[in-house]
């Protein structure tokens, strides 16, 4: 068995050291071939090897076999012996046309700048040994057939260098076509050059200035540009194939609503793909036409907003306030939508319109005609907004009223080359006119509140409480008061006594006062509002300047301390009614509910009846006990 299992080891080793020579023995790569380049432009040839002893520093010599030289070998480039090159090669080695570019220690790269046609044949890498024993293999050869320039490229429309407006579409075209016997693909890429545009390198390196916009790859795939992707997606740069004629496509660029980072210099760029047989695509031909140049004149040099009538305007009340906005220095040939509002900031404190105050929008017409009002909705029955004519909206407001006075703007955002843009699209430009102040004459009025518990019995739970509110309106014309009902919470420590001629009252003071709640109106067209307590309360016009407030079945939470506030409401020319901005607030009345007669029978009834029982549970429990100790002490004589 010994003798058997010797000679097996001695195999195994022997292979084992076999397979760690082969593993370590030199080997030289180079793509598979054959591969086809155009002559005219760029030839690179990757050379890498492995498994090899010594330096890690590799040397690599070039060889070339043409077709035509009955199997002899030329030197072309070597990184060790500058006098390498055969003679064809020794001028383009000196220029730099022929070289070898140094990737690593043990990968380098020939590259013939511009391949001729005499440079087609079998190209040989090989490395200098630097193994302590001869194994392995140090070249290796790629087949390179040398094929014609046959990319052609031309524009049938390009820039002519006049300023193009913000918004406007532009339309650019380029006709490239290729005639190969072998398959080969095109690419077309439209791209900008601009001074300045995109990012140095963090050493200061020289600043890029092309853009690719969009491109149609080898695959026919339409691919848009990183910086372009967004429009792309939105629709506003698209790239068109249309067949030509003899070969040669036209490609046609639309670029809507040009921006002013438009500018620049723009190109276009076929290039020629194959296949390599390792499935890798390479350019192997490239050609750029230049288009021309774009200058983009931007909006906000021509757009001006002004609003009519200038400066200040002063109506009665109740006539027609019109207001007029005109958007001038839109360029006729850029189809632009336009988001017009009417602003207004100001107040009614006094005759004269405001300045401060917070401003708030009127009305507004959207890119699509349709008109909204702001916050006062009501304004819309009595007001309208139009579009007079091309680039003229006009503001009307039919009876103008006290609370329309403040200063007027017209605001006015445009979407340049967008003339229903999204909501989430941003405008161009957003510009504002000069304010127009508009002041309301309106007549005098004074506005008096008091209100008052009319003497009776005291208000008990369960009791209707009425109060009344005498408010008064002085003014020449018609005019109504608006007389609301409020209720505060009776404070719960410190109260203020106020002594007045007309009658005891009591106020909350001021440093425990509380929000209060409103509980009724009366409007000024006489329409009664119940705000709280549902059916239990009830409002009603006693006269002229006499309002009631009925709370009925009074409870707990009904006491508090009650005030009228009135609003005097004139009338306009046209009969329409309108809040003259008067107002004033009445004296605070307290209201307290008092226990009733029932209420003080049950407490003593209710205390009687619990000590009564209590008093009847102690004596039963008393007797039941003694007689219980009695017969048991009976049993126990017995």
């Amino acid at each position: 068995m010994r003798t058997a299992m010797a000679p097996l080891k001695t195999t195994l080793f022997a292979c084992l050291l076999w397979g760690l020579q082969y593993a370590v023995c030199r080997e030289v790569f180079l793509p598979p071939g054959t591969l086809y380049r155009v002559a005219g432009f760029p030839l690179s040839l990757p050379c890498s090897v492995s498994g090899f002893e010594g330096s890690r520093t590799q040397d690599f010599e070039w060889f070339l076999i043409r077709d035509d030289a009955g199997g002899r070998q030329m030197g072309v480039v070597s990184t060790r012996d500058k006098g390498f090159p055969y003679a064809p090669f020794q001028p383009r080695v000196r220029n730099g046309e022929v070289r070898v570019e140094r990737e690593s220690g043990d990968k380098v790269r020939l590259v013939i700048q511009r391949l001729r046609a005499d440079d087609q044949g079998k190209y040989e890498c090989y490395t200098p040994s630097t193994d302590t024993t001869y194994q392995g293999n140090y070249s290796a050869t790629v087949p390179v057939k040398v094929i014609p320039d046959t990319l052609q490229i031309s524009f049938s429309r390009s820039l002519t260098g006049q300023p193009v407006p913000e918004g406007a579409e532009i339309t650019l075209t380029c006709s490239a076509g290729i005639q190969s016997e072998q398959l080969t693909h095109l690419s077309i890429t439209f791209g900008k050059r601009a001074a300045g545009e995109g990012l140095g390198s963090e050493a200061g390196g020289e600043v890029s200035n092309v853009r690719e916009i969009i491109s149609i790859d080898k695959l026919l795939g339409v691919v848009p540009g990183h910086l372009y992707k967004k429009r792309y997606d939105s629709g506003e740069i698209t790239l068109e194939k249309r067949n030509g004629e003899a070969g040669v496509d036209v490609y046609v660029m639309k670029m809507r609503a040009v921006q002013p980072q438009d500018s620049g210099a723009y190109f276009c760029e076929a290039s020629q793909w194959i296949r390599d047989p390792d499935r890798s695509w390479q350019k192997i031909a490239q050609r750029m036409l230049d288009i021309g140049n774009l200058t983009v004149q931007q909006l906000a040099e021509s757009l001006s907003i002004t609003s009519s009538p200038k400066g200040e305007v002063t109506l009665q009340v109740g006539s027609p306030l019109i207001l007029t906005c005109e958007v001038l220095g839109l360029p006729a040939e850029v189809n632009s939508g336009l988001l017009v509002q009417w602003m207004k900031r100001g107040s009614v404190s006094s005759d004269v319109a405001a300045s401060g105050g917070v401003e708030v929008e009127v009305a507004r017409m959207s890119p699509d005609g349709v008109v909204s009002w702001g916050d006062d909705l009501s304004r819309a029955s009595g007001g309208s907004m139009e579009k007079v004519s091309e680039g003229r909206y006009s503001l009307k407001l039919f009876s103008a009223q006290p609370l329309d006075s403040g200063v007027y703007r017209c605001v006015v955002s445009v979407y340049a080359g967008r003339r229903n843009p999204d909501v989430s699209t941003p405008a161009t430009l957003t510009q504002r006119s000069e304010g127009v102040t508009v002041n309301l004459k309106s007549k005098d009025v004074l506005v008096a509140a008091v209100a008052q518990l009319p003497r009776g019995p005291l208000l008990k739970r369960g009791s209707t409480i009425t109060l009344i509110c005498n408010a008064t309106v002085t003014t020449t014309g018609p005019a109504q008061a608006q007389v609301q009902w409020l209720r505060w919470p009776i404070p719960e420590r410190v109260t203020k006594k106020v002594q007045s001629p007309a009658s005891d009252v009591t106020q909350p003071d001021p440093s425990v006062e509380k929000q209060p709640r409103l509980v009724a109106a009366i409007m000024y067209d006489g329409v009664a509002k119940i705000y709280a307590n549902g059916s239990e309360v009830s409002v009603d016009r006693l006269s002229a300047v006499s309002y009631r407030l009925r709370v009925h079945t009074a409870t707990m939470e009904d006491q508090g301390m009650y005030a009228c506030y009135a609003q005097a409401w004139g009338q306009d020319p046209h009969g329409g009614w309108y809040n003259t901005g008067a107002k004033a607030e009445s004296n605070a009345v307290t209201v307290y509910l008092y226990a009733r007669a029932a209420d003080l029978v049950l407490i003593p009834l209710v205390i009687g009846v619990s000590s009564a029982l209590f008093v009847g549970i102690v004596i039963i429990a008393t007797v039941t006990c003694c007689f219980m100790k009695r017969l048991a002490r009976q049993r126990a004589q017995k």
